[in-house]
């Protein structure tokens, strides 16, 4: 499920996977995203948000 942060525009990153002998595979990273209830402009909204943001204080959570 392939989300992106609303409030910084995180999301996905591609690159290699490494085996210790070197050999490499394609794959994903994902942003921890979660889906809350927030305060816009002083009405509810429901966003997905990731982690970081929440944690910093950029997303006031509705109550």
């Amino acid at each position: 499920m392939a989300k992106r942060c609303e409030i910084c525009g995180k999301g996905t990153v591609t690159g290699f996977q490494v085996s210790h002998s070197n050999k490499k595979s394609k794959r994903t990273w994902s942003p921890n995203v979660q889906k809350v209830k927030a305060l816009v402009k002083g009405r509810k909204q429901s966003l997905y948000v990731c982690t970081r943001c929440l944690r910093s204080g950029k997303v006031q959570r509705a109550i």
